[in-house]
């Protein structure tokens, strides 16, 4: 009897040992899925030990071939690459600032996830526009990978980790939502807001209302302390941790004066974010900021004039002009308003004069008429018809 040296399929095998539900399931999500690339062999080359932290370092090619750069896709970053764990590595994207989070801490974070093998991406926080809460060393199990790159990660950090199927949704996958093939590894593309140290791990689904609007109020307040000092990146991280405390789900709780103690929060932050987007030139998230206030307070000034200034500075002219005449309702005597105004109404007499300087090239100024010139001739003809014509009717009545 002859017997195959090829070592058999690990698919093949877990196939076999699948049952008929779980066959389908396979069968339904591998139809959607994209064959997957065929791996080169790479030359592995040696690690280089850090001394001061322990973390081995190597050329980015080893860990993984490059993402596809197609705008869905994982980025393509050529960082070199930090082994964190067996099963975990990690490319900074963009540096941070300050302190790593130790375990326990609350950290708010925003990523993207795709499966590595088809660039899938299964999962977006940035599109929801919430950060997720994570707590280090409490994470859920299809997480344990993300909470250990994100456990060496600092505020404002932006990273690429790369994560090990048996630390994120393991053999058997994730087929409700997110949709994750069995046996996947995972890239997410993390962005660290910034993190809360607390010595018990204290989620804010844990907090009371109180606790979680005093929490929210004291970033906000430290991003205030950060604008002052333009650093605008800090400023809206800080920011953006207070509206994380209060999202849609909490504020859907609240009533009475529980839910405008939170707006006294939530809604400065909105604002204040959109003005330090602006600042930054970052005209349409700045307009969805204020949009998300006027949805709670549809005269409220600050949010409408930031929007019309955004607006306007994206060439929306007629929006911006309508923000600011609702604005001035609120606010008559609003200095900042008034001017917007008058900046608008002086951009349209100039736009009004281009355009006109525009046409007048295209059509030229209006024909004037030439004079016609004098033929004598014609005019010494007419008078002796006239005249022999006075002569003969004279004539005539002489004779009658």
């Amino acid at each position: 009897m002859l017997y195959s040296t090829k070592q058999p399929d690990p698919l093949s095998h877990l196939w076999m040992n699948c049952d008929s539900t779980r066959r389908l399931k396979w069968v339904l999500l591998m139809d959607d899925a994209k064959e997957s690339e065929i791996k080169q062999e790479s030359e592995i080359q040696p690690f280089e030990q850090d001394e001061e932290n322990d973390i081995v370092t190597q050329q980015a090619a080893f860990a993984y071939g490059e993402p596809a750069q197609n705008g869905t896709g994982p980025p393509k970053v050529d960082t070199d690459v930090e082994v964190l764990h067996e099963k975990v590595t990690k490319q900074i994207i963009k540096a941070g600032h300050g302190q790593k989070p130790s375990k326990y801490a609350t950290c708010f974070l925003h990523y993207m996830a795709w499966t590595e093998s088809t660039n899938h991406k299964f999962e977006d926080t940035w599109e929801e526009q919430r950060p997720v809460e994570l707590v280090i060393g409490k994470e859920k199990q299809q997480l344990t990978g993300l909470g250990i790159g994100v456990s060496n990660m600092k505020a404002g950090e932006r990273a690429l980790l790369h994560v090990g199927w048996e630390l994120a949704y393991g053999e058997e996958g994730s087929f409700s939502f997110p949709n994750v093939p069995p046996m996947a590894d995972v890239l997410y593309e993390v962005e660290l807001i910034g993190f809360d140290e607390t010595g018990e791990g204290k989620a804010r689904i844990d907090m009371t209302v109180e606790e979680r609007i005093g929490s929210a109020d004291r970033r906000r307040m430290d991003g205030n302390a950060f604008f002052k000092e333009e650093k605008l990146e800090e400023a809206m991280q800080q920011y953006e941790m207070a509206i994380a405390y209060m999202g849609d789900d909490f504020m859907f709780q609240l009533y009475g004066k529980y839910r405008d103690m939170a707006l006294d929060v939530k809604n400065p932050c909105h604002l204040n974010m959109a003005a330090c987007l602006i600042k930054l030139k970052r005209f349409e998230e700045a307009i969805v900021q204020c949009s998300i206030v006027l949805t709670e307070d549809e005269n409220n000034a600050k949010a409408l004039y930031r929007r019309g200034k955004a607006r306007a500075e994206l060439g929306q002219t007629e929006a911006a002009r309508d923000d600011f005449l609702k604005a001035r309702k609120s606010a008559p005597e609003d200095k900042a308003i008034i001017r917007e105004l008058r900046l608008l109404a002086e951009h349209d007499k100039a736009v009004y004069q281009k355009q006109k300087e525009i046409y007048k090239g295209i059509f030229g100024p209006p024909p004037v008429p030439k004079p016609k010139r004098t033929n004598w001739l014609i005019l010494i003809w007419a008078w002796l018809a006239s005249l022999f014509s006075r002569f003969f009717k004279r004539v005539t009545h002489k004779a009658d």
